[in-house]
């Protein structure tokens, strides 16, 4: 019996499609009582409920998590993301483990690392995460691999890059709404790279690690080997949606000016804007992880193209 908590999220409801498909045996759980889809519900910072949950599972695939990844959060946000990705993950892995669940597969995010900088990065990294997101998963990725070790519980840590695909409500789907109604401004050419990954690849990485020895105790990078600039990521988001090519752009000073404007403004109204530094460092600066390490050591390999996993993310936008 598989667990899949956060199954009415994004990469949850792709991961629970597919476990469907295949004629896995599956229980999606709920924080709270009401939520239709829900087989079991127990709440993350309550330890028994989650041992009851974790009854008769052989392996977990942990999705849920508060994901606001921005470093200008109120304190509340910042006391949520503690609150749900490491405490959360915390208590779920150690119910696990006193379940005797076989494995737990958990989803946390390349925000776990430092800044890269332009320079391309792999899991031996040094640095601290600059945000309370990647703090917090930073932490629970630690919690996981000690109970891993203490229970004798198959346990894996997924860095996600950037997740896009249909049905989802991150950044480049907006981006790609914008782009659609020709509301979005066409970026400058600065040669960055955004890692990202179609929600596919990530369903199939998940599965993979879950029944793969060779995965227990590690941590790995999930992305693209290709990784596009802002610009070409603009381009691609016009063809994928049949709109012809754009042969201008608005010059990197003018929005790194916006951007000052704008995190003025933000100080003075006390609230986020569209438009500020870290938008801008998004869009026009790189954030670039290398998948190689699960490539050479589990044989794992985005198949999604970009092209492909754009146009399947525009489909029903």
């Amino acid at each position: 019996m598989i667990l899949v908590s956060g199954a009415s999220g994004f990469i949850g409801r792709r991961l629970v499609s597919r476990l469907s498909a295949e004629g896995d045996a599956f229980r999606q759980l709920a924080h709270r009582l009401g939520v239709g889809f829900a087989d079991v519900f127990a709440d993350l910072t309550g330890a028994n409920s989650l041992v009851q949950a974790c009854s008769q599972v052989t392996s977990v695939f942990h999705c849920a998590g508060y994901a606001h990844a921005f470093s200008t959060l109120s304190e509340e946000d910042s006391a949520k993301h503690w609150a749900v990705n490491f405490e959360g993950t915390r208590n779920f892995v150690e119910a696990a483990g006193l379940a005797g669940v076989r494995s737990f597969i958990f989803l946390s995010s390349v925000k776990a690392m430092a800044e890269p900088g332009e320079q391309c990065v792999d899991e031996s990294f040094l640095g601290d995460p600059k945000t309370a997101y990647g703090q917090s998963k930073l932490a629970a990725e630690q919690a996981v691999l000690e109970a891993g070790r203490r229970y004798g519980m198959h346990v894996v840590n997924l860095r996600l890059a950037m997740v896009y695909g249909s049905g989802g409500r991150g950044n480049l789907e907006r981006m790609g709404r914008l782009v659609k109604r020709r509301l979005f401004p066409p970026l400058p050419e600065t040669g960055n790279h955004r890692s990202l990954v179609h929600v596919d690849d990530v369903v199939s990485a998940m599965r993979l690690v879950a029944s793969d020895s060779r995965a227990n105790g590690q941590t790995f990078i999930i992305a693209s080997q290709h990784a596009p600039s802002g610009r070409a990521l603009f381009d691609a988001l016009r063809q994928a949606q049949g709109l012809p090519p754009c042969h201008w752009s608005i010059p990197a000073s003018l929005f790194w000016g916006g951007a000052k404007v704008g995190d003025w403004l933000e100080k003075a109204a006390g609230r986020r804007l569209p438009l500020d530094s870290e938008v801008v460092d998004r869009l026009l600066n790189s954030a670039w992880y290398s998948p190689a390490r699960i490539e050479r050591e589990l044989g794992w390999r985005a198949q999604v193209s970009l092209v492909d996993g754009l146009s399947e993310m525009l489909m029903n936008s």
